[in-house]
């Protein structure tokens, strides 16, 4: 019989069947070290936003003044402030006289405040530059660890470069779900559990949804 143990037909089923399974353990197990890390902090991170009026925090805000020099003062002249760009000469200035980089902000200009917006990860901060008076001020604000994290999760003010690993944990995290989903197939045989519990798995979130969101 073609079907029989040991025939031709059975044996290639069972080459098949292997073949598959060392291919998606090898992506299921790379895709889950790459995605590991990620995985746990969103996961914590998830449970602080999801409590995020319960977590209480006191901000701490640093404050600093200093005085333009008169020979920066025309910096801004003929458009160099317009654009959201900071001239070369004030960054430079920021840096030494304040200890400031101010390299990556956004610069806006309403004559004769140029205003900087510094935002990043759990927090903010500003300078502020009177080009008439060079009186300067800056402002920067640290919510702490637990804020730090959940924009890290949010991607909130991190850069292009965390943006770009967020996009590449995401597919590793589609490729560990998926690679997953075939592994639970291949093996679902001899475990009769199996699908009923990826259903309760879908349907439990369904259910919550339809009943208690509105």
């Amino acid at each position: 019989m073609g079907g029989a143990v040991g025939s031709p037909t059975s044996r290639a089923v069972a080459a098949r069947r292997a073949y598959w399974l060392k291919h998606l353990h090898a992506w299921h197990w790379i895709s889950s070290a790459i995605c590991l890390v990620g995985m746990l902090l969103f996961a914590l991170t998830g449970i602080t936003l999801n409590h995020a009026a319960d977590i209480e925090t006191t901000p701490m805000v640093t404050t600093a003044t200093a005085t333009l020099p008169e020979t920066l003062r025309s910096a801004c002249d003929d458009g160099a402030c317009t654009g959201g760009r900071v001239p070369p000469a004030l960054v430079s200035w920021a840096s030494s006289a304040m200890a400031v980089d101010i390299s990556r902000g956004v610069a806006e200009w309403t004559e004769p405040e140029l205003y900087v917006s510094l935002p990043r990860p759990g927090g903010d901060a500003w300078l502020s530059i009177d080009v008439e008076t060079g009186e300067a001020k800056y402002e920067h604000t640290d919510r702490g660890w637990i804020s730090y994290l959940n924009d890290l999760h949010k991607g909130r003010n991190t850069g292009a470069v965390w943006r770009s690993f967020l996009d590449v944990f995401a597919v590793a995290c589609v490729v560990f779900t998926l690679t997953g989903l075939f592994l639970l197939q291949l093996h679902a045989g001899h475990r009769p559990t199996t699908w009923p519990v990826v259903g309760l798995g879908l349907v439990v979130p369904l259910l919550l949804a339809l009943l208690f969101i509105h």
